[in-house]
């Protein structure tokens, strides 16, 4: 009966990413399949939560499927800090919630900064977070490490596009550790700052030709924290003596059992000019990517945003502007703001005629929603290589075409400019971008075999 199971779980895995792949669904281990029972042993409950909100169903069916019979699931909790738990599930995912997932570490009280709250912006907190399908893991991510930080996944790597919603995931953290842990140390920074305060205090340093600067910049960010919060890490790029800094901050806190938090608007192995061993460290723990919102998202994103700033904002509106600012949350949040002040200054109520009338350039001049990750994404898929290789060095035919077209797509169906598109093709230069387009464009004039290959491509990624 092992083999169901074996045969199921195979069945999906093409389905699922390779990152949530290892992290949710390998762990999970079936026990044995007992009459119309299935015993599954998850490490812990967040790690059952997740599997059953996102892969049971589609295993039971293939189970069902080949058997013709339904099944219940009985998990077993494999907590680290506790004995095994036993829990019954039904397919719809039904089981207590909440539950902590090991036991939280407990430093020891900062010696050299005094405990204070953290620099967090209020609003943004889990309560406010609009989860949808294109940010559900990086949020079940973020609330697994605040309810167990430095337990397992540390450092938690969040990365994505601009104004998707890892600032107010890298402040719901801190929000809640502070809240189950007010006497604990949570940094957070900009990683601009961080850069800011090193040059600071080397150059203070050099001036007083004494090292009580850099000693004092080094308690702050080695010593101090108990979790540490960097917004923007992308911002070390090419900035070597900040790396080096950087590095060794990393580790003391790593060492100590330190939480730390970065978020990035790439992958750890697409950031150009930041050193291997820096990309290295930031692997370690669980990498989240946040994603461009989808339609539904977009409307309750407005309609908790309309309720926040008490904005009557009618359905009908809410589809209207979520159907026309497709890529950017904070763009989507603005163009509410400014339609409810039209509104206001003219007495009128919110109505799809105001709101056509009062952004119509805000719309002409929006993207078209289409990011130059989903383009990776699709042509890999098409030309059937990995989206690793399509991002990285290798140069033979069969990798080095597919990254040609899709260099060229990027370009035509995106806003992004030549150095903002090689920088997401593994930090390759402007003039590799330029010579891309180029060639594919002689290539759909010439061979009808290439220009037929391009023109699906485009076709889908035109479809909404």
């Amino acid at each position: 009966m092992f083999e169901l199971w074996t045969e199921a779980v195979r069945s999906i895995e093409p389905l699922v990413k390779p990152a949530q792949r290892d992290l949710w669904l390998r762990p999970i281990e079936c026990l044995g399949i007992e009459g119309e029972r299935i015993r599954l042993r998850a490490p812990n409950r967040y790690h059952k939560e997740w599997f059953e909100d996102n892969l049971l169903d589609s295993i039971l069916r293939d189970i069902e499927a080949r058997t013709q019979r339904s099944f219940t699931v009985e998990f077993e909790i494999a907590e680290d800090d506790g004995p095994a738990q036993h829990q019954q599930s039904d397919r719809r995912g039904d089981r207590p919630r909440e539950a902590r997932a090991g036991a939280a570490r407990a430093p020891s009280p900062p010696t050299t900064v005094s405990v204070r709250k953290p620099d967090l912006v209020d609003r943004y907190t889990f309560d406010k977070f609009v989860v949808g399908p294109t940010n559900q893991f990086a949020h079940a991510a973020a609330r697994m490490v605040a309810e167990a930080p430095a337990s397992r996944w540390n450092p938690l790597f969040i990365y994505g596009g601009v104004g998707l919603g890892k600032t107010h995931l890298l402040h719901a953290i801190g929000h809640e550790i502070h809240r189950q842990h007010p006497e604990w140390l949570v940094s957070f920074i900009t990683c601009e700052r961080f850069v800011t305060d090193f040059i600071g205090s080397m150059m203070h340093q050099k001036r007083s030709a004494g090292g009580s600067s850099m000693e004092e910049f080094r308690a702050r960010y080695r010593t101090a924290p108990d979790v540490l919060l960097v917004d923007d890490i992308q911002f070390l790029s090419n900035k070597d003596s900040s790396q080096d800094e950087f590095f060794h901050t990393f580790n003391v806190l790593h060492y100590a059992h330190k939480q730390i938090v970065l978020t990035s608007d790439k992958l750890p192995a697409e950031l150009p000019g930041v050193e291997d061993r820096l990309r290295s460290r930031f692997t370690w723990g669980l990498i989240a990517e946040v994603e461009t919102p989808d339609l539904e998202t977009r409307v309750a994103i407005l309609k908790r945003k309309a309720e926040a700033e008490q904005v009557n904002l009618p359905d009908e509106v809410a589809l209207y502007l979520a159907a026309h600012i497709k890529t950017n949350v904070r763009e989507l949040e603005g163009a509410l703001l400014r339609l409810a002040a039209r509104a206001s200054f003219q007495g009128l109520a919110i109505s799809v005629e105001l709101a056509r009338d009062a952004l119509a350039k805000l719309i002409a001049n929006a993207s078209t929603g289409l990011t130059i990750e989903t383009v990776q994404r699709q042509v890999a898929s098409y030309f059937d290589v990995k989206l690793h290789d399509l991002r990285g060095p290798k140069r033979h035919r069969a990798v080095a075409h597919p990254r040609m077209v899709a260099m060229y797509l990027a370009r035509k169906l995106t806003k992004m400019s030549y150095p903002e598109i090689g920088s997401r093709f593994g930090g390759k230069d402007h003039s590799t971008v330029i010579s891309a387009v180029r060639k594919i464009e002689r290539l759909c004039a010439e061979d009808p075999s290439v220009r037929s290959v391009v023109s699906t491509l485009e076709s889908h990624l035109r479809q909404p």
